[in-house]
């Protein structure tokens, strides 16, 4: 999360929102997001049905969910999406950053 924190400004340039899961409830999620000054959406989800629903997958040998990514655009499309294989395996965020200008490209 550290990296898109960094790069939210150009991500919101690109007319872009970012929105993270987590498995925490809502008290211990909004102040881990307190704690570290997050300006994007934050959404508890402790029943994992968000993530059941696009497929992340939870590995107990890894400590739980492994990382994945969208882009959904506005019509409610997934136009991009990246499931890890391991709590360090994210893209880079110019990777997102350039669907999102082909996405702006397109409309």
């Amino acid at each position: 999360m550290v990296q898109l924190h960094q790069d939210y400004q150009r991500f919101l340039d690109a007319g872009a929102e970012i929105l993270i899961t987590g498995p925490d409830d809502m008290e211990a999620f909004q102040k881990y997001w307190e704690e570290h000054d997050y300006r994007f959406v934050g959404l508890p989800d402790p029943e994992h049905k968000v993530a059941d629903l696009y497929g992340q997958q939870v590995s107990m040998l890894k400590l739980g969910r492994m990382p994945a990514q969208f882009v959904i655009d506005r019509a409610g499309m997934i136009r991009y999406s990246h499931f890890g294989g391991s709590m360090r395996d994210i893209p880079p965020n110019q990777e997102i950053l350039d669907v999102l200008a082909r996405i702006n490209q397109e409309e």
